[in-house]
This record gives C-alpha cells, structure tokens and sequence, in this order.
C-alpha cells in the first residue's frame, strides 16, 4: 500500500499537539506515514496513497497557494478531505450555507467590499439589541487571527474595524459576542468518518480588553458533548454533504458550538479542512483517527 502523507508545514508543526500522537496511532495502526510540508516545491504527491490535511495553518497568508497546490495534490492523489470541502469551508460563508439547511448557527451578517460598515453594524445592532458586544473578523482565517470584539457603544471603531479589513482585502463578518462563551467556552466536537469520537471545552479567546489568545493547551479541557450538541454537529455534517453532493461521509471534522441566549447549541464555526482535533484530551481518540484513515485508503477512490 502507498504510504499516506500528513500535511502541515514548517511553522505549524511545532504547535500541532496532535501529531506525536497520530503518528504512533498509525504505527500501531499499520500505516505508513510520512509528515510532509504542503509548500515543499520537490515532493511528488503522487506516490502518497492519500494526502491528509493537518496542519497546514499557513494557508491563511497565501491562499491562492494553497488552493492551487490543493488542485494539483487532487489531481495526483486522494486529498482528504476532498478539494470540494476544502474549498467550501476555508470561507466562512459556509454558515449562510448551513443555515439555509435549517442548521442553527450564530447570526451573522457579511460585509462584501461595496459594503457600508459603518450602516451595516448599525443594521446589525439594531436586529440584535440584545448583544452588548459585536464580533468583526475576516471571512478567512485561523487562531482568531484579525478577531475583535466591541462593545455597542464603541460602533464607530468597530465601523473603522471592518473599513481597515475591507480595505486588505478581506470580505468581513458581523456576530454577536455571546455571554455564554466568557461562562462556558464553547464546545469543540470532533467526528471521524461520521461518527462522533471527542469534545473539548475551550475557554475563551478573545478578551475585553482587545487580547487576542491563542488556543494553546491550557485553554483546553475534556468535556462531553451533550444529546442536543451532537445533534446539532451531525447536522451540520449532513448539511455539508448535502451541500457539496458527497457520496461518503467525511474523514474528519470539528464542529465548534456556543450556547444562545436561550442555553440553545449554535455553530460558531464548522472546521472541516485541517482543524486542531484536540486529541491529547480524548483516550484513544488517535486511534479512533488512524484506524478511519486505514478504512479510507481501503475503499476505492
């Protein structure tokens, strides 16, 4: 069999606290592995079984790069998860996507580049007098990179906020910043070819005060994801293959979820193309991982 290839790259490995562990998953596992940098110019994915994304966490620098070495590793090989949900879930447009299938996700509202900012927050605020505190972020991202939170009153630099990203480039974001993530984090649900594994709780990332934490392992703990959690996750997953037409479940996925002012589970956000699978907090969950790798590399492409 055709070893398998783990995709990150030289920055994000030392941060990928699951890696260590899947690799000697895929041991025990009998697959052999091979970690690789997605930006190396002299590997030849071709002779990979499959490419697995794991890390490749600086896409968010030089996307056009990564999308276009993402067609090429689909044209030589299986890249997993498949360039249809790459492309899909690197834009965070895909919650107006999930909640056109009746997916509960937080209310959000997109800034395209014509956009007012400073009308649009006030058209938000005004369809959510109830949140203190709004969210502006760019549209693409990871580790909360270009995330702010303001207060109401402070409508003119979040408005000044939103300008600055429009003006980068970036398509903007509007939330509201709900109490529940400062009492309870939020849950992260990770599922391996369908099938719910493990949950983490994680703390809050953004702060009052502008700081911007990054989700290192401290701000991580187990946590159970309830019955009304999971049903929310796998709808999202059911939505997504509905979505993009797929004929198989995912390989992997994380559903990030906050609770509503009602204590309802909504999508923050749904991690579907090299999310961090906390797997340091779940027993046996690299194994869980490596052995819905193997089954995938069985099955006919």
């Amino acid at each position: 069999m055709a070893p398998l290839c783990l995709a990150t790259d030289e920055t994000s490995l030392p941060i990928d606290h699951d890696m260590t562990l899947l690799l000697e998953a895929c041991r025990e596992a009998g697959l052999k592995t091979e970690v690789c940098a997605w930006d190396d110019p002299d590997i030849d994915w071709s002779r990979f079984g499959a490419v697995v994304l794991r890390s490749p966490w600086t896409y968010v620098e030089q996307l056009p790069e990564f999308l276009a070495w993402c067609e090429r590793v689909d044209a030589a090989t299986r890249l997993l998860n498949p360039l249809p949900v790459v492309r899909w879930s690197l834009d965070k447009h895909y919650l107006a996507d999930l909640a056109a299938h009746g997916v509960p996700v937080v209310p959000t509202t997109f800034l395209g580049r014509d956009a007012d900012p400073s009308r649009t927050l006030r058209e938000f605020q005004a369809a959510h007098p109830e949140a203190a505190e709004v969210v502006v972020k760019p549209t693409v991202g990871a580790y909360s990179l270009g995330v702010r939170r303001f207060p109401r009153a402070r409508h003119a630099e979040a408005a000044d906020y939103a300008a600055g990203l429009l003006a980068k480039g970036s398509e903007v974001m509007v939330q509201p910043y709900l109490d529940a993530i400062d009492l309870e984090g939020e849950t992260d649900l990770i599922y391996f070819d369908g099938t719910y594994s493990h949950a983490i709780r994680k703390s809050a990332m953004l702060a009052a005060d502008g700081t911007v934490n990054v989700p290192l392992m401290e701000f991580r703990q187990a946590r159970d994801a309830d019955e009304g959690e999971r049903a929310v996750a796998s709808a999202v997953l059911d939505a997504a293959a509905a979505h993009l037409r797929l004929d198989q479940p995912l390989l992997y996925g994380r559903i990030d979820l906050v609770r509503g002012s009602g204590g309802e589970p909504l999508v923050l956000e749904a991690e579907l193309c090299e999310p961090s699978l906390s797997l340091p907090f779940a027993e046996a969950g690299a194994t869980r991982f490596a052995e819905a790798m193997a089954a995938r590399l069985a099955r006919p492409r």
